[in-house]
C-alpha cells in the first residue's frame, strides 16, 4: 500500500518564513491598494496566514508598514553608504553609479511605489511621514551631499549648496516614480527611464563642472527675494 503524505497547512511547513511571506503580502498591497484602503486580514490571507498568526509579528498595519521600509528599503541605502565610502574613483562617476544604482534596485521596482504612498498619505498619516522621512528620506539625502561635499573638496565639483542642490536632485527622481506608477499606463505617456536618467544626469554633471560659470545674479536676486 502507498503512504500516505499529510500535506500541512502553508503556515505550519513554512514557519520560519512567515515573518518574510507577511512583509512580501504586505508590500505587493500598500503599493496596490495605498496604506489606509490596506487591511490586516487581507494582508494575512494573501500570506496564507490567519490574522491571529499576523498579530503574533506585528502589533498593528503601523508597526507592519515600518517593518516593511527597514526590511526592503533601508538596506538598500546601508548598501549605498557602503560604496560610497569605498568608493576611490571621480565624484562624477560615483555620483552616476549612486544614480543609477538607486533605480535599479528601488525606483524601478515595486518598492518605489511606496514612495508614491507617502506622497499621497502622508498628511492623513503625519507619524508615517515622519518615520519615512527620519529613515529613508534624510539619509538618502545625506549620501547625496556627501557626494557634492566630496566632489567640492576634491575640486571636481564647482561651489554649490550641497544641500539645496541635492534637493534640485531628488526632485526628478521622485517625479520618475511617480510617474511610472500613476501615468504609465496611458499609452501615451510613457518614458524611458534610462533615457531619462541619462539626460538627468548629463545635464547635472555638466552643470557640475568646475568650468563652468555659475548664475550668480539669478541665485543672489533669488537669495533676496520677498
Amino acid at each position: 500500500m502507498q503512504a500516505q503524505i499529510e500535506i500541512k497547512p502553508r503556515w505550519e511547513r513554512r514557519k520560519d518564513a512567515r515573518p518574510q511571506e507577511l512583509l512580501a503580502a504586505a508590500l505587493d498591497l500598500f503599493v496596490e491598494r495605498g496604506f489606509a484602503s490596506t487591511r490586516l486580514e487581507d494582508v494575512a490571507k494573501r500570506a496564507g496566514v490567519s490574522k491571529g498568526t499576523l498579530y503574533l509579528y506585528f502589533a498593528n498595519k503601523e508597526e507592519l508598514f515600518k517593518a516593511v521600509v527597514r526590511e526592503t528599503i533601508v538596506p538598500t541605502l546601508g548598501e549605498a553608504e557602503q560604496n560610497i565610502a569605498a568608493f576611490e574613483g571621480g565624484s562624477a562617476e560615483l555620483l552616476r553609479d549612486i544614480i543609477l544604482a538607486w533605480w535599479n534596485k528601488y525606483g524601478a521596482t515595486k518598492l518605489s511605489g511606496i514612495s508614491k504612498l507617502m506622497v499621497a498619505e502622508s498628511g492623513n498619516f503625519p507619524e508615517l511621514a515622519r518615520f519615512y522621512n527620519a529613515e529613508v528620506i534624510e539619509r538618502g539625502n545625506a549620501m547625496i551631499v556627501r557626494i557634492l561635499e566630496r566632489g567640492i573638496a576634491r575640486g571636481e565639483f564647482r561651489a554649490v549648496d550641497p544641500v539645496i542642490l541635492t534637493r534640485v536632485l531628488t526632485a526628478p527622481i521622485i517625479m520618475l516614480m511617480m510617474w511610472t506608477h500613476s501615468l504609465v499606463p496611458c499609452k501615451n505617456a510613457v518614458i524611458d527611464p534610462h533615457l531619462y536618467l541619462a539626460t538627468f544626469i548629463e545635464l547635472t554633471l555638466r552643470g557640475l563642472r568646475p568650468d563652468g560659470a555659475a548664475d550668480t545674479a539669478s541665485l543672489q536676486a533669488a537669495a533676496v527675494a520677498p
